[in-house]
């Protein structure tokens, strides 16, 4: 690859996920202080992103794969977004906000799939350059989060974040995707493919692969991923909020450890599937769920924030070694001929279905235990051990039922 082209596919990564950790990570907060969002609204609030990656495959697969430059529709995706982001900035309520946010979403996840697609049709060898140029949209995130906490101030309390200074993320983010925007219209041009325009609905939207819940193992891991994802909704959704509200300082940035701890943990993927194999390394996932709420429930910003950094740094096993591992198992297990359906269908059940779930779950049971105890924060304490519970339970359940496949392997 040319270093030129290597250097627009990173900057193209690195904005991408900037724009989605600019606001997506304090949002919560935001709904909650700013916006004055119940449980139940902040929940709907986050349901926009499963809904966008239901619909994903859709816009994806029936119309911009078949029609269009994927660099082209990225562009334009991104414009209308920046546009859709300063309408969130400028919104008062949470019924305002909702419109904005609802299409922004359904926007937004596609372009997830287009910079892989834009950056898989430059590699020769995708599977040693692609990770080289992936970790920019890591180190975009975790500079989101840093500009937010250390540089602009917008999530500390000295700051007051209920001075509406968390809304500038808004804006920080509409200038980031108009950026991007225009600066897609750049990219090395990636027309349609042609196995792409021949590809049926049901192999766009994954469909193919339902052949394979056939398979005991594999519709035990579809159930699991679909069940884990509740644990996961709650930490997307109430992780910054809770922070914010029990006083740790500069929240923003230090929920980046988690995504730092990512790159961190994959390199060790390898090494544990191979050494003990996808059920013990998806275990060892699904339990670190557990160990992580069961930190938020207990620890605090004073003596045992330490417990909070913890359980922000398992971040990098709890989404590596179930959803990367997950990745692999289903990649080995639909074979050629259903191998990109099986990944779609995973997508599904789990940004789609799964978190669609977990939000709901979420948003129900925070204002549930809020209404209990409106005065102070302590009720966070009772909403950690709920995720912690579901964790534990699918764990035990995954332990006893799936069986070893010695089958699956990757290369160290």
């Amino acid at each position: 690859m040319k270093s030129g082209t290597r250097i627009q596919l990173s900057l193209m990564m690195f904005l991408e996920f900037f724009i989605w950790g600019g606001w997506f990570v304090t949002l919560g907060t935001f709904l909650g202080t700013n916006l004055k969002a119940n449980g139940l609204e902040i929940a709907n609030v986050f349901s926009t992103q499963s809904w966008g990656a239901i619909i994903a495959p859709f816009i994806i697969g029936l119309i911009a794969d078949r029609f269009f430059n994927a660099e082209k529709i990225l562009g334009l995706l991104h414009l209308i977004g920046a546009g859709l982001m300063y309408m969130m900035f400028k919104a008062e309520s949470v019924g305002q906000f909702y419109p904005y946010v609802l299409v922004y979403m359904i926007l937004y996840m596609p372009t997830l799939a287009l910079v892989n697609s834009v950056s898989f049709r430059q590699m020769s060898n995708p599977e040693k350059e692609f990770p080289s140029i992936r970790i920019f949209g890591t180190i975009g995130w975790i500079v989101a989060g840093v500009l937010i906490s250390y540089v602009f101030h917008w999530d500390n309390e000295q700051n007051n974040i209920t001075n509406d200074s968390l809304r500038n993320t808004f804006l920080m983010t509409s200038l980031a995707s108009l950026l991007l925007g225009l600066f897609s219209f750049t990219l090395p041009k990636t027309p349609p493919a042609k196995t792409e325009q021949g590809a049926s609905i049901s192999q766009i939207l994954g469909l193919d692969a339902l052949k394979l819940l056939k398979d005991k193992n594999f519709l035990i891991f579809f159930i699991a991923s679909i069940l884990i994802c509740i644990p996961l909704a709650f930490y997307y959704q109430n992780a910054n909020p809770f922070l914010t509200a029990v006083g740790l300082e500069n929240p923003t940035a230090k929920m980046a450890i988690g995504q730092a701890s990512e790159v961190l943990f994959l390199l060790l993927i390898p090494f544990l599937f191979n050494r003990f194999g996808f059920k013990n390394t998806i275990l060892i996932g699904m339990l670190a769920w557990t160990v992580r709420y069961v930190l938020f429930a207990y620890g605090n910003a004073g003596e045992l924030a330490f417990m909070l950094i913890i359980g922000i740094a398992l971040h990098g096993i709890c989404y590596d070694f179930f959803f990367v591992s997950g990745q692999i198992y289903t990649d080995a297990k639909a074979g050629e001929k259903y191998k990109s359906s099986a990944q779609g269908l995973i997508t599904l059940a789990t940004y789609g279905v799964g978190m669609l779930i977990g939000f709901w779950v979420a948003g129900f049971v925070t204002e549930h235990y809020k209404a209990t105890n409106p005065d102070n924060v302590g009720y966070w304490h009772n909403v950690w051990l709920v995720p912690a519970a579901i964790a534990a339970i699918v764990s035990v359940l995954f332990a006893l039922v799936f069986k070893n496949d010695k089958k699956v392997e990757i290369n160290a």
